[in-house]
């Protein structure tokens, strides 16, 4: 094979080597010409960045885009501020009874129903009487025979009496007659006792109710046998009207109820829920334990609640409040103005011009959606409750005033 027949197969590779050579370095060229064009675009966008935040600075206080802050506002008023001093509780019965019988029987007659609220009084168990009848007719027929032979003996008395007198008989027969009088006497009054007894035992047969209050669960079925010695009762009332609430209050607060109690004040106690925002009943303070439990630093209180709608039930958890005393025209604000940082407790206070100025303020008694404020804020001035995010010293603002703080929350208007 000569020379030039070779001379076209590597003309062909030399171009292909150069073909690959020029595909490796195009993805080089183009690494390179992205990374000159972030060098050259990153500081320009940067310096966007700053221009943009530094506008939003400078227009912060009107909205970052020349309009003011849409706020709600509120007006602290003068009003009666209470103290409440709270505590966790449990409802308590004022009287619990266990039913038992006082004879042996078998019960014959079941007049109540599971859960029923019986008076004092109403019959609930009758254990057969019979047996006790049967008592009291022996004893019956007892004194009726005693009381003749007294009878007999009295008379054979009277005769001694005449014959001592004309010294027919001795001195001892008389005195014998007198003593046989005497012990048939006692021996009547023996009769007497055995048939109030027996009486007694037909009255405990029937067994009514001890107070007024709610029966529990069946303890006993009818026709069971019972004893005056069994262990477990045959039933269980407690009383639900009027009802107790004892719940602890930490001993620093004793002092000033003790006050108040010396003083013949009432002091008024109400009673919500689990969740402390339903109120379930109202009632007073009755008395205060007479020590401290030392592991809790709290002293149990003791209400009374009518309960007349029996919306309080014995053991029932609830969360007591005790009402100290009331503050008269103290400045109140919505508890949602009240603002906390590290340093200081403040509030956004909306001055004429209608821009806002950080206001230090000094909290008194809070209370629900209320809170007292005893320095920083006078009756009438404005702070804002809603929109506060976007609020700084000094930021313009269109105010909507909510309307009058209340205890159920502030609503709001135009």
């Amino acid at each position: 094979m000569t020379p030039n027949t070779l001379e076209p197969p590597r003309t062909a590779q030399k171009a292909e080597v150069r073909t690959q050579r020029r595909r490796r370095v195009w993805p080089w060229i183009l690494l390179l010409a992205a990374a000159a064009g972030g060098t050259y675009l990153y500081p320009r966008m940067t310096q966007s960045q700053q221009q943009t935040q530094e506008k939003g600075k400078k227009g912060g206080g009107k909205g970052g885009d020349g309009r003011a802050v849409p706020v709600v506002a509120a007006v602290a008023r003068r009003g009666d501020m209470p103290v409440y001093l709270n505590g966790l509780g449990s409802a308590t019965a004022l009287n619990t009874v266990a039913v038992r019988t006082r004879v042996d029987g078998h019960i014959v007659k079941i007049y109540y129903t599971e859960g029923q609220l019986v008076k004092e009084g109403d019959p609930l168990i009758e254990i057969d009487p019979r047996p006790f009848q049967v008592q009291k007719e022996q004893a019956e027929a007892q004194k009726a025979r005693d009381e003749a032979l007294l009878a007999n003996a009295k008379v054979d008395l009277q005769r001694y009496t005449v014959l001592f007198s004309q010294d027919a008989i001795p001195k001892q027969q008389l005195d014998t007659q007198i003593a046989t009088v005497n012990q048939i006497e006692a021996t009547v009054k023996t009769d007497d006792a055995a048939i109030d007894n027996a009486k007694l035992q037909l009255v405990y047969a029937h067994i009514t109710s001890p107070l007024t209050g709610r029966i529990g669960l069946r303890l006993v079925d009818q026709g069971n046998m019972v004893h005056a010695s069994d262990a477990n009762p045959l039933a269980v009332i407690t009383q639900l009207q009027p009802i107790a609430v004892i719940f602890n209050i930490p001993e620093d607060s004793l002092g000033p109820v003790n006050k108040k109690l010396a003083a013949g004040q009432t002091l008024p106690v109400v009673a919500f829920d689990r969740d402390n925002k339903v109120r379930i009943a109202s009632g007073s303070l009755l008395t205060i334990d007479n020590q401290v439990d030392p592991t809790t630093a709290t002293v149990k209180f003791k209400a009374i609640f009518e309960n007349k709608d029996l919306s309080l039930f014995p053991n029932q958890f609830v969360n007591a409040r005790l009402l100290l005393e009331t503050r008269h025209g103290a400045t109140i604000v919505p508890t949602a103005a009240i603002q906390r940082s590290p340093q200081s407790t403040f509030v956004y206070a909306v001055k004429a011009d209608n821009s806002v100025e950080v206001r230090n303020v000094t909290v008194g008694q809070t209370e629900g959606d209320e809170t007292e404020i005893t320095e920083g804020i006078e009756a009438g001035e404005k702070v804002v409750i809603d929109g506060i995010d976007k609020l700084q010293q000094g930021t313009k603002v269109n105010v909507r005033v909510a309307g009058p703080a209340s205890k159920q929350g502030a609503k709001t208007s135009e």
